[in-house]
């Protein structure tokens, strides 16, 4: 499968007109490739990607699926690739196409039309976080633990309708021991698993996040910057699960679980999904 990241965003430059500068920029994910040209503002459009899509499809092949991680890009870049029949996805996780961006700031600080605004060619605005409805979260959750290498044998020995296992959070693709802890947050859904499985099947789940303070707090990061209030604790014993899960991803290289299931008999299993911080580029 051939797979591009692509940004379309403004940058810090100004056109001829003392107008913002836009610019195209794709990569492949290992970085083999990558190109990128410039837009006036006012000229920016579906149009004018699918021309620069289909001219640089003309060097290479057309990609069979587009990733954006940028909220304001998202709209422009599907409308352009649903005229191309390209499937356009959703992501945080464009890690190729985030370290090139943040290398070519080095280029526009050298352009004479650099506006020398504070820029980060990366940042997302971070929303309040939402509360959950209640209806959806279930009976009860607690902090818990797999073992690095008892993950895979685990997806395989238990069957369930909704799983989310990217190959590149593996525990062996990130290069983790097989003994290592890796942290996660098991959920007892009850008659409420499969409506939030499904509910976080449509969200997708990026990380988890403990956020301590009065209450402390487990928030859930999903989709490109949705952020949602799982729940809030003040229990003692809980508290000290918590800083567990905060040390246990220290030494999983950020790698994380969430898993929901009806109850805790271990017989039947609903949702699985490998989630991992991301790291500043």
């Amino acid at each position: 499968m051939i797979i591009w990241q692509v940004d379309v965003y403004r940058r810090p430059l100004m056109d001829e007109l003392d107008k913002p500068l836009w610019e195209f920029v794709v990569c492949n994910p290992d970085k083999t490739f990558a190109a990128y040209a410039f837009c006036s503002q006012a000229d920016v459009n579906s149009q004018w990607i699918v021309k620069q899509m289909t001219d640089l499809a003309e060097q290479s092949t057309m990609p069979d699926e587009v990733h954006v991680f940028r909220p304001q890009a998202f709209s422009l870049i599907e409308a352009a690739c649903d005229m191309l029949d390209i499937t356009v996805i959703p992501t945080r996780r464009t890690p190729a196409l985030k370290e090139y961006l943040s290398d070519r700031l080095a280029v526009y600080q050298a352009l004479p039309n650099y506006t020398d605004e504070s820029y980060d060619p990366i940042a997302i605005d971070s929303p309040p976080p939402l509360p959950l409805d209640e209806a959806l979260w279930g009976d009860r959750w607690r902090f818990g633990a797999l073992l690095a290498g008892d993950i895979q044998l685990f997806l395989a020995d238990h069957p369930m309708p909704i799983r989310t296992v990217p190959d590149d959070l593996i525990p062996v693709n990130l290069g983790l021991a097989s003994n290592v802890m890796v942290p996660g947050v098991i959920v007892d859904g009850g008659r409420a698993s499969m409506r939030l499985a499904r509910w976080l099947q449509d969200a997708n789940p990026v990380a988890l996040q403990y956020i301590p303070g009065a209450p402390d707090g487990l928030i859930l990061d999903a989709g490109l910057s949705d952020r949602w209030i799982l729940a809030t604790f003040d229990d003692p014993s809980m508290q000290q699960s918590a800083q567990t899960y905060q040390h246990r991803l220290q030494h999983s290289n950020g790698l994380h679980f969430l898993l929901i299931q009806p109850d805790d008999s271990g017989m039947t299993y609903t949702g699985f999904w490998l989630l991992r911080h991301e790291k500043p580029v």
